[in-house]
């Protein structure tokens, strides 16, 4: 959205990295609208990209019955809408993540409660 300013005025953004205790990744689970949007998690760099389904996501989506069932190697994710597959082994930093990415996975046969997502 672009704003007009009625006078000029410089402003130093606030969500740059060093503004938060660690780069903010953004996460979402297509197809589970049991959860509205993308969630945002601080987490280290050097955090292995595997660690997100192993420790972290459990911590976010694991109330969602679907979770517990999810193929882990079947998993689809994207990256800024494109195709994307991440090395579980390497660091998120080193999977090219940075401050304020945004990614996305999605589980298939799994497409929400009782199948409701269409």
């Amino acid at each position: 959205m672009s704003v007009t300013a009625l006078y000029p005025y410089s402003y130093p953004a606030r969500d740059v990295r060093e503004n938060f205790p660690a780069p903010l990744l953004y996460i979402g689970w297509d197809d589970h609208n049991m959860f509205c949007s993308p969630v945002c998690l601080p987490l280290p760099p050097q955090t292995p990209f595997g660690a997100l389904a192993a420790t972290v996501l459990p911590g976010v989506y694991g109330a969602h019955p679907d979770f517990a069932r999810i193929d882990w190697s079947a998993v689809q994710w994207f990256k800024s809408g494109q195709a994307w597959t991440p090395d579980p082994a390497r660091s998120l930093a080193d999977n090219g993540l940075t401050h304020k990415d945004a990614i996305r996975f999605r589980t298939p046969g799994l497409r929400g409660i009782e199948d409701s997502h269409s």
